[in-house]
């Protein structure tokens, strides 16, 4: 994997190394494969809080978290309950964001299958959607929006995190062209 602050530069096709110095930190700032990368993320994170909202909504009793952050910290007034588009506006930028965050910090998902890609990005996946659950359910819920879960909630909190990092992850492994590094 080449790391944005080389200062060789392999060609993909002879393996050759340029001279020391030839890629410059500019360069690769504006390298298309991270940014593709990002990109992917950010569309793959869309994806799977779609699918995560899909999975929550029938099974969970509340409006999602971020309503509660929309009626404390934004509005300044009222229940969650009164909010519950801007709370799904606000999931879903958590979402895209997190998945573009997602698509910048994940290793290059290198396999020349379908199946491989798909499954690297399904288990990176799975542990940044477990990750992402550990931090909103002690940072966001208890410390910022002071929320207790019930068990069954927190359960229903837990299980739509995995949902979304195997959506998000898998999503990503099927998008990313065979044998790239992007």
């Amino acid at each position: 994997m080449r790391h944005f602050l080389s200062t060789t530069r392999t060609e993909p096709r002879t393996g050759a190394a340029s001279p020391p110095g030839d890629e410059t930190l500019v360069a690769a700032l504006f390298d298309r494969r991270p940014v593709r990368r990002v990109v992917t993320g950010l569309v793959a994170g869309a994806i799977a809080t779609v699918v995560m909202s899909c999975f929550r909504v029938p099974l969970s009793r509340a409006p999602p978290p971020p309503a509660r952050l929309w009626a404390l910290y934004v509005a300044g007034e009222g229940a969650p309950e009164d909010y519950p588009i801007e709370g799904f506006a606000l999931h879903l930028v958590y979402g895209v964001l997190a998945g573009g965050a997602f698509g910048a910090l994940a290793p290059a998902i290198e396999a020349e299958s379908d199946y491989e890609r798909e499954r690297r990005g399904s288990l990176l996946g799975l542990c940044y959607g477990l990750l992402l659950s550990a931090f909103g359910s002690v940072v966001l819920m208890d410390r910022l929006l002071h929320l207790d879960l019930d068990d069954d909630e927190a359960f229903v909190f837990h299980l739509g995190h995995v949902v979304y990092g195997l959506t998000l992850g898998t999503w990503f492994g099927s998008n990313t062209p065979r044998g790239s590094r992007t």
